[in-house]
């Protein structure tokens, strides 16, 4: 591109490079899901259709973009990963930010009939989007752990609540109930007086959603000669397990390698 006269005004660009060596996280939340939720009906504790659209719209941000390694979500959150030896956008904060939240509003948009049917789309869904550079296998461990624990905490929140109101009580005396109880009360308050196992409930709902990249057998169609292939191939995949234990990252050892 030629030089101009107006050319000085990039000088007023920031530089937000991101520390190299380290892990990058870019969560995306929700903005305003509460009313959201709301306006298009969203089944309370827990909505299968909203949380199978989140996990399509994270695998669809993993399927565009190779570097990330591991994502994870809940509620109207999503958290992607990405290696400590990435150098997508050179590690520009705002570029990687902006990349990601979009990539994953416009799938939420366009596959929003695919899940929710006949439910029309009132408005469009927004989403803000931070960047944070974790330097430590451990403090990306203790991050990943972070929210799958603030998953727990409010799914058996929400599920002790939404049993409250189903079974006839004001918003506000279910809250009034639960002011200043422990996981054990609520625990006792769904077994005693609702018949549930909380640890029965659906890992979905429990544990969150990680997407990882799994090897899968692939069938595609060869373009030499139309016929099928097939091939082993890692494909982003959703699943619902504990990755605060040692467990998950023994059996996925590559993905802190």
């Amino acid at each position: 591109m030629a030089n101009s006269k107006y050319e000085y005004v990039r000088h007023f660009e920031q530089n937000d490079t991101l520390l190299p060596n380290t892990y990058i996280v870019i969560r995306i939340d929700g903005r305003g899901f509460h009313r959201f939720s709301q306006t298009h009906h969203f089944a309370k504790p827990n909505d299968r259709r909203a949380i199978d659209l989140m996990n399509h719209c994270a695998i669809q941000v993993m399927i565009d973009l190779h570097d990330i390694i591991l994502a994870y979500g809940q509620s109207d959150e999503y958290s992607f990963v990405l290696p400590k030896a990435c150098n997508l956008y050179s590690r520009r904060a705002s570029k990687l930010s902006s990349t990601v939240v979009s990539l994953f509003a416009s799938n939420y948009v366009m596959a929003w009939s695919r899940f929710f049917g006949d439910e029309p789309l009132q408005y469009p869904p927004c989403f803000d989007s931070r960047t944070v550079c974790y330097p430590s296998d451990q403090n990306l461990r203790d991050y990943l752990s972070w929210r799958q624990a603030d998953c727990h905490i409010n799914n058996l929140y929400n599920t002790t609540f939404w049993s409250l109101v189903h079974d006839g009580k004001t918003e506000i005396e279910a809250e009034e109930k639960l002011k200043g109880t422990f996981s054990k009360d609520k625990n006792e308050i769904l077994f005693t007086d609702y018949n549930i196992n909380y640890n029965n409930i659906e890992p979905i709902y429990r544990k969150g959603s990680t997407i990882l990249r799994l090897k899968k057998m692939v069938t595609s169609i060869s373009p030499r000669n139309g016929e099928q292939v097939q091939r082993l191939k890692k494909v982003p995949t959703a699943v619902y397990e504990d990755i605060i234990g040692q467990a998950f990252w023994d059996e996925h050892s590559d993905l802190l390698a």
